[in-house]
C-alpha cells in the first residue's frame, strides 16, 4: 500500500491516531459503543479499543516498536470475535519511505494456524474478503490528509 505521507507522518497516524481512522462502529468487540483504539507506545504496551462508557476491551499487545518503521502487534481475537490472550496471532507493518513524501506500507498477518479447524476462514476474511485492505486504505487517506495539513 503506498502512502503518500512521509514515514514518520504514516507511522503516527498510525500508532497515535488509530480511532480517525478504524471503522469502530463496525470493528470492535466491547459492549460499549467504541470511541477510539489505541497502542501504548512501548514493547508490553495494549492495544485496545475504549468505550463510550470509559471501558477498554484489549485486542492484543505490542511485541515490537520501532519508530518510524516496523511494528509488531498480536491479535489476540479469535474466530469468534472475542479477546483471547493465548490466541496471539500476530500483525507486523513496515513503514518504508518511497522518495521524499511518500511511504510503502507492508502489513502481514501471521500465526494464522492458530485459529486450527478456522484457519483458511479467517484467512479469508483478512485477505480475500479485504478487511485489511479497506482498513489500510482508510488509514491511507487519513495519513495523506495528516501530511497535507504538516505540509
Amino acid at each position: 500500500m503506498n502512502v503518500q505521507a512521509p514515514p514518520a507522518v504514516a507511522w503516527r497516524v498510525f500508532t497515535e491516531q488509530m480511532g480517525t481512522w478504524w471503522p469502530l462502529a463496525i470493528y470492535k468487540i466491547g459492549k460499549a459503543n467504541a470511541v477510539d483504539a489505541l497502542i501504548e507506545p512501548r514493547v508490553g504496551g495494549r492495544w485496545y479499543e475504549r468505550g463510550d462508557d470509559g471501558s477498554t476491551c484489549d485486542w492484543g499487545s505490542v511485541l515490537s516498536w520501532e519508530p518510524p518503521s516496523r511494528l509488531v502487534l498480536s491479535w489476540d481475537i479469535n474466530a469468534g470475535w472475542q479477546y483471547d490472550p493465548e490466541l496471539k496471532t500476530e500483525i507486523e507493518v513496515h513503514f518504508i519511505a518511497d522518495g521524499k513524501d511518500a511511504t510503502r506500507v507492508e502489513l502481514e498477518h501471521r500465526k494464522l494456524d492458530r485459529y486450527g479447524a478456522r484457519r483458511d476462514e479467517m484467512r479469508t476474511i483478512f485477505d480475500n474478503t479485504g478487511d485489511w485492505g479497506r482498513l489500510l486504505s482508510a488509514f491511507a487517506q487519513t495519513a495523506a490528509a495528516s501530511a497535507r495539513n504538516v505540509g
